[in-house]
Formats: C-alpha cells, structure tokens, sequence
C-alpha cells in the first residue's frame, strides 16, 4: 500500500491563532446564513451577523438546548426549522428515538467522519466492518461517507447476529471494525467460542457508549492493536476523536476543524475557565444544519497544550458525565439553570453547587458558595442568598461558604447526596 500523509490535510496542524482567527472569519457568514432558516431567524431574532466576530459576541447568543429539539420539532415538522436545505433536496432523514429527526445533506462525508478513521491509520484499499445500526439512525451512514471519501470498502454488518460478524470477519479479513466497545467485546467471545480467527481486525474505532480503560485495556488484550473512541452526535456528526503517536493512545480528544467547542456552566450560556469541567456547547459550520451555541447535554473540560500526534486542534477530555442534574426536591425539581440564577443575583459568589442531603421525605439543601473569603462576609448576605434560594426554587435552603477553588471540579451544580436505603 503506497505511503500517504501522517494527517488528513493541513487544516490539522494550523497554527492555533491562525486557526481561531479563521473561525472567528466565518462565523458572521454562518450566523447569517442560519437566520434564512425560520428556526434559526426565531432563535436568533434582532442579532446583525456581522457583529458575531468572536467568542465574547457568540457567547452572548441564547443556547439551544439538544432537549428541545423534540419540541422544536413539533412545532415546525420536520427539523424545527433549523436547516437551511429544503427537506426534499436532502440525501437521507433519519428518525432517531423520541421522535427526533435528523437530516444528512449530499456533500462528500457530510459527517465530518474521515478524521477519527484517519487518525487510526485507515487509508485507500483497507476494508472496515461497520457495526453501527443502519436502521432509521445515522451513525453508520457516518461511517459510510467517511470510507467513502478515503477509499476503504465497507461491509455494512450493522448490529446483531455475532456468528454472522464473525464469519464475515473470517473470511472478509477487515483491516478495522467501527461501532460499539461492547458489541466488539460479544463478536471477540463469540470467534473465541468458534475457534476463528479474526486477527486482522488490528483497529477499532469506537462510540456511541462509554469505553471503560478496564475495557480498552480487554480489547486489545484480545488482539486488537489500536483502540480508539471518537465523540459524535446525531445532530452534529463528528465533535472530536482520539489518536495515537507510535502505537501510544495521546490524552484527550482532538476538536474536529468545523467545530467550534465552548464549554459552557451548567444550565447558562456562560463559558467556564479553561479546564473547568462544564457543558459542551458546538456551533457547527454545516451549510445544510447549522448549529448555533447548540449544548450538547454533555459534560466534558479543555486540556491545555496540543496532542503529541501534531494536531493542534483544542482537546477536550472526553466524556465526563450529563449536564442535565435536574433534581426533584420535597416533590419539586430544582434545576441547574435555577442554581445559576441564584448565583447570579449574589456577584460575591465566584461559583456556586446545590448540595441535597437527608432521607427520604427529609430532605435539605444546602447551596455552597465559592467566595474570596469565607470568613468575610455577613449574616446579611447569608439571609439575602436564602431569599433568592426561596424565590427561585420555591424551597428553602441553607448557605455555606467555602473558600475559591473548594468545590470539586467535576461540572456538578446539583449533587444529590441523599441516602435512599
């Protein structure tokens, strides 16, 4: 097989100023393109486009939430008004559950998907086993433009039936399986119990699920060389994905180039420091779907410094966990967002995390308070931060200081430390 480039293309190894300031080029185009989408003109009523120029403007952009597309939906069948494609001219629809719909247009790996694949050293005339569903849901439709645009053939297995897979692996011999870390898991068992051998498959690229190191570790104790997840979504594609340098997995995953990553606190639209664990936010630069400040659900912290592979793209860390924490309290639920805006009343409060302790039908809150100095402040503020906790969350709850950097950095603003036993 003929040598080809170590990256996809130069977008990879930007410089990263040069990289941002491209960004922070197209986004009044995109803004301004989204807003010939009824959605999107709705959403993002009254912004002039030409002003959304950097991250301090896109930050000040409402967020929409993946939790409301399905009510988006209903009220502009089928896509909410978010694509600036027709429906009729575009290359598949998809129907994910709930209902949500998501659209795919015909560009060549519309889904932004070579990168992760390419990053595992997949190139022309290698052959991948692709596991993920092709039943209603995109993801292996992902796969498909991806191979497609690198010249790798495909057997399209989709998911179920292991002797199937195995027999397929068996005699097919693909260089690489993509789907799921625990569906690979089943087939490894399965050519185990059948006495197969399917050593060629050296690489996976995994998703959809969480990849355990304990798992990883199993993989490729079981002959799989190169264990790598990537993060994507139904909406966006791919977001971000792993790589390796000489065989060794590198930290964190790398941000795909058409994406534009904040990461946001919990319940608001407002950007953490950096390597503070918070939502992720993605404004996605697709011509069919654009997505403004569209927040994820998931959790997950910037890692400073560039991959050890070249690519200088941001890194995150990975999946850290769901954003959404909402919490039902004395049979009321309190939620994130109403954290927030009690913070935000109380300039004092640097950062703020709603402690829910007792058992149950006893329950108490406690929201503890990040402040410059703990020992500084008076009862007056104490009684003025329980108010708004009364105001906001119809409940009441106690206040405790505690001093800047305490709290835990792990993207919580509710914990839910109750005993239910």
């Amino acid at each position: 097989m003929s040598h080809q480039p170590e990256y996809l293309d130069t977008l990879e190894t930007r410089d990263p100023h040069t990289r941002e300031r491209d960004l922070m080029a197209r986004l009044p185009q995109l803004i301004a393109h989204a807003q010939s989408a009824s959605g999107w003109a709705r959403i993002l009523s009254g912004v002039h486009a030409a002003d959304i120029n950097s991250r301090a403007a896109l930050a000040q952009l409402p967020v929409t939430r993946k939790s409301d597309l399905k009510d988006l939906q209903k009220l502009d069948t089928p896509f909410g008004g978010l694509t600036t494609t027709p429906v009729r001219q575009l290359g598949r629809l998809f129907m994910s559950p709930g209902p949500i719909f998501d659209p795919e247009g015909r560009a060549q790996d519309w889904w932004r998907f070579a990168r992760p694949l390419y990053a595992v050293g997949l190139r022309a005339g290698h052959i991948v086993q692709n596991c993920f569903s092709y039943h209603f849901t995109p993801a292996a439709f992902m796969v498909e433009g991806a191979c497609a645009r690198l010249g790798c053939a495909v057997i399209p297995a989709g998911v179920g039936q292991t002797e199937l897979q195995v027999q397929a692996m068996l005699t097919l011999k693909p260089d690489a399986y993509v789907g799921t870390p625990s569906f690979l898991k089943l087939i490894i068992e399965k050519a185990a119990e059948m006495g197969a051998d399917i050593s060629s498959v050296q690489r996976a690229v995994l998703g959809a699920e969480a990849l355990p190191p304990s798992l990883r570790t199993w993989l490729q104790d079981h002959g799989v060389a190169h264990v790598v997840q990537m993060y994507a979504s139904a909406d966006i594609g791919n977001i971000a994905y792993e790589s390796e340098t000489n065989g060794q997995l590198n930290p964190g995953m790398i941000v795909d180039e058409d994406i534009l990553l904040e990461i946001v606190r919990p319940g608001t639209g407002d950007p953490v420091a950096a390597g503070e664990v918070g939502e992720v936010v993605v404004t996605s630069f697709n011509p069919d779907y654009p997505l403004i400040r569209f927040a994820t659900g998931d959790l997950s912290a910037t890692l400073p410094g560039i991959s050890p592979c070249g690519r200088s793209n941001t890194r995150i860390k990975g999946w850290v966990g769901r954003a959404d924490q909402t919490t039902k309290v004395r049979g009321m639920f309190v939620h994130p967002s109403q954290v927030a805006e009690i913070a935000r009343r109380h300039p004092e409060i640097l950062k703020a995390r709603l402690v829910v302790t007792g058992e149950m039908a006893n329950d108490a809150m406690t929201l503890r308070c990040e402040v410059a100095d703990p020992d500084a402040h008076s009862d007056l503020l104490i009684d003025s931060i329980r108010d708004s906790i009364r105001d906001v969350s119809k409940l009441r709850g106690e206040v405790q200081f505690v001093a800047r950097g305490s709290l835990p950095n792990d993207g919580k603003v509710i914990e839910d430390a109750r005993k239910y036993e």
